[in-house]
């Protein structure tokens, strides 16, 4: 997460690191101040926006925490805010326990979101001059993401429709992962014209009847159909479902590994790099948008502190006064 950055290292318990990141906020011209530790901690720290919009007044200020400053103490995980706004409940198999996802999406969501704020505030700052505090909650940052469940409860939703589906799609059928020869296919039937193309092809064409030509009928026989459609599936090998189903164009896929996703010729040439200190290189993940002119080489993360000199250096520290700070253990 660090590739590319600058790491400096700062104690602000003690009254001379807070004067030090001051000193840095004003001698730099810092744009943009962003924290992720418990609220109740900002003052103590003096990285409270009062205080550092107090050293620059148009400044961005921008903190995650758990669930905002209304909760100073509560610490943010992302497991535990998974847990509490309802996607452990979602997702997994509907038979077994409440499951965790496999990726930080919170974590991601809520820097997104603070990503998304500050560009807002710099635009906005751009025409007022004046800058801004911007407090996300990791808590209600998740909850936005809500929109296909949380709404169903008012409209008299049954409770099998807001809670976990396994890999089947809640509304539309049938979409599932389904075991083939040598591997497996999801695939998606969203409309009616899907089904039907699906059931025109060959190997396929024993699962439909009159009442399963409509998502709605297809509802009243959804485990019979999910059950003809895995006997289809487990006859023939990936490649040759995965053919027909292009055929009939309905949205179908194996199911990828990380290794083969890393592979994908789609993502090969948008994978950004770093070389590890010992000149191995790393592949990691692709912009999420492709940018002129972005680069996909970055140096390799930082050690802890390790342009702190430097660093103060460049906003006007001298050489002796960033020694004595070093030697009563205020910047690392």
């Amino acid at each position: 997460p660090n590739v590319g950055k600058e790491a400096i290292a700062l104690n602000l318990k003690d009254v001379r690191g807070r004067e030090a990141l001051h000193r840095l906020i004003r001698a730099l011209d810092v744009d943009v101040f962003c924290c992720n530790t418990v609220p109740s901690r900002y003052g103590a720290l003096g990285i409270d926006y009062a205080t550092l919009s107090g050293v620059k007044p148009d400044l961005i200020w921008a903190g995650i925490s758990a669930m905002g400053p209304q909760y100073p103490e509560a610490p943010g995980y992302d497991p535990v805010i998974q847990a509490m706004c309802g996607y452990m409940e979602v997702t997994g198999d509907p038979k077994g326990a409440p499951t965790v996802m496999g990726l930080p999406v919170i974590d991601l969501k809520a820097g997104d979101e603070v990503y998304a704020n500050v560009m807002l505030a710099l635009l906005e700052r751009h025409e007022t001059g004046r800058g801004k505090a911007i407090h996300v909650s990791m808590l209600q940052a998740a909850a936005s993401w809500l929109i296909t469940v949380l709404p169903l409860i008012d409209f008299g939703c049954e409770t099998n429709e807001i809670t976990r589906a396994g890999n089947e799609h809640r509304k539309f059928i049938p979409t599932n992962v389904y075991a083939a020869k040598d591997g497996f296919v999801y695939l998606a039937i969203g409309s009616d014209a899907m089904w039907k193309r699906l059931t025109e092809s060959p190997k396929f064409s024993g699962v439909a009847n009159e009442t399963r030509r409509t998502n709605e009928g297809r509802h009243k026989e959804r485990e019979a159909i999910h059950r003809d459609m895995a006997a289809v599936a487990r006859q023939f090998p990936v490649e040759e479902l995965l053919a027909d189903l292009r055929a009939a164009t309905i949205p179908a896929t194996r199911i990828f590994d990380i290794r083969q996703v890393r592979e994908l010729p789609q993502l090969g040439e948008r994978l950004t790099r770093t070389a590890l200190p010992d000149g191995r290189t790393v592949r990691m993940q692709p912009m999420a948008v492709d940018v002129p002119g972005a680069r996909a080489e970055l140096a390799f993360a930082p050690r802890y502190g390790a342009d702190t000199r430097k660093l103060l250096g460049e906003a006007g520290f001298a050489a002796e006064e960033v020694d004595s700070l070093a030697g009563a253990g205020v910047i690392a």
